[in-house]
């Protein structure tokens, strides 16, 4: 399976609900019209609309008008999250967007986000180039950051507008600071004055994964990071992480990733 694919529904006759179990489709309605289910409710979009079907959103009921036409990219999972930019706008998108598949663009946000589609197109049939994987990373990163730039007003409401939401926020920024040397969700819940049953009710609610997701989705990425950093041993990262000894980091790494350390950097 590919990691990333782009195609357009008129000239390449694919539909994003061909790939919606393996691939987060990110879908920008040039004209026509589409209607689908999700969390509840049913959808329509049509032109100047951009949907996203995230894989953890069960999507049914998907039609199309004759003359729909829409640009179409997906993205598997770990390139998602191997090229994920920005954690906590991240986990922001991921909620707002579960609830809000279907978000319409004024015209300057057009503009933006079809630069950003085109600009993929475009890496992605450089497929010779050097550094081709990472090259195509880093336009995705682009379109994620302007994605949430449109969606800031919104998405900053959720700090606000709901107690649950801003619970979980808040649970989110302390994992962000505190993952490295914190990983017990009781620790949190303490400093959130919650219980920690009550905290991870929040968390499913929100995102249908307890605390102890988050916490490990956290602490993964943060052991990427240092992986990435080739000067680092596995030693001083497993210190950092405030594991007792590197086999315990290996250990952990291995059950998230599906591979060891070691693995991962001869890979990268």
């Amino acid at each position: 399976m590919e990691d990333f694919l782009i195609f357009n529904t008129q000239e390449d006759g694919n539909y994003p609900d061909a790939y919606k179990e393996n691939y987060h489709c990110h879908i920008l309605c040039r004209s026509g019209e589409m209607q689908f289910d999700a969390v509840g409710k049913t959808f329509m979009a049509g032109p100047g609309d951009l949907v996203i079907w995230q894989m953890t959103t069960a999507v049914s009921s998907v039609s199309y008008s004759e003359d729909f036409d829409a640009d179409l990219v997906l993205i598997s999972n770990p390139f998602l999250n191997l090229y994920n930019p920005e954690q906590v706008w991240a986990t922001k998108g991921y909620i707002y967007i579960k609830s809000h598949p279907v978000f319409h663009l004024e015209p300057d946000e057009w503009e933006v986000i079809e630069a950003d589609f085109e600009q993929f197109r475009h890496r992605i049939h450089s497929r010779f180039d050097l550094f081709y994987d990472d090259k195509v990373g880093r336009v995705f990163q682009l379109l994620l950051m302007d994605m949430w730039g449109i969606y800031s007003r919104e998405m900053e409401n959720l700090d606000t507008d709901e107690t649950s939401a801003r619970i979980f926020m808040r649970f989110l920024y302390l994992v962000q600071q505190n993952c490295r040397a914190q990983r017990e969700v009781a620790w949190y819940a303490d400093k959130l004055c919650v219980t920690p049953k009550y905290l991870s009710a929040i968390c499913q609610k929100m995102t249908g994964k307890g605390g102890s997701y988050w916490i490990e989705y956290y602490t993964a990425h943060e052991i990427l990071l240092l992986l990435n950093n080739p000067d680092l041993t596995l030693t001083e990262i497993s210190d950092r992480m405030n594991f007792p000894a590197p086999p315990m980091l290996t250990r952990y790494f291995k059950r998230v990733h599906g591979m060891t350390p070691s693995e991962y950097r001869s890979g990268r």
